[in-house]
C-alpha cells in the first residue's frame, strides 16, 4: 500500500508502506519516514490492473486514517492507524435489537 501524508515540516509525501496488520478499524504499517502523532493519512491500496480494464470497480481504494501510535525502530517506523470509517460493507440498521428472540417451543 502507499501512505500519503505530510511530514513534521508540512511537506506532502507519498511513500510505499508494508501493511503488517489490517482490521476493520485500522492498520499497522511499516514505513521509512516518521509521522507525527495524530497525522492525517490517506492509504492508497492498489489492486490488480485487470479490474480497470474489465469495467469492474476501481483498481485502487483510498482510505482516510490518522496516526494513533508511532514506534521508532532502526531503519523504519511502525505506525498505528485508525480509519476514519470502519471497513465494513454495511452498517447495522439503527434501532434494531440484536438480542435473541424467544423460540415458539
Amino acid at each position: 500500500m502507499f501512505v500519503r501524508s505530510r511530514d513534521e515540516k508540512g511537506k506532502e509525501f507519498l511513500e510505499f508502506a508494508t501493511a503488517l496488520n489490517v482490521s476493520a478499524g485500522g492498520a499497522l504499517v511499516a514505513v521509512r519516514r516518521s509521522l507525527p502523532l495524530s497525522a492525517q493519512v490517506s492509504l492508497e491500496i492498489p489492486s490488480a490492473p485487470l479490474a480497470s480494464a474489465a469495467a469492474l470497480p476501481k483498481a485502487h481504494r483510498i482510505v482516510r486514517a490518522r496516526s494513533v501510535r508511532v514506534t521508532h525502530a532502526e531503519g523504519y517506523h511502525l505506525i498505528g492507524l485508525k480509519f476514519s470509517h470502519p471497513l465494513l460493507n454495511h452498517a447495522p440498521a439503527r434501532g434494531l435489537s440484536r438480542r435473541k428472540l424467544a423460540s415458539p417451543v
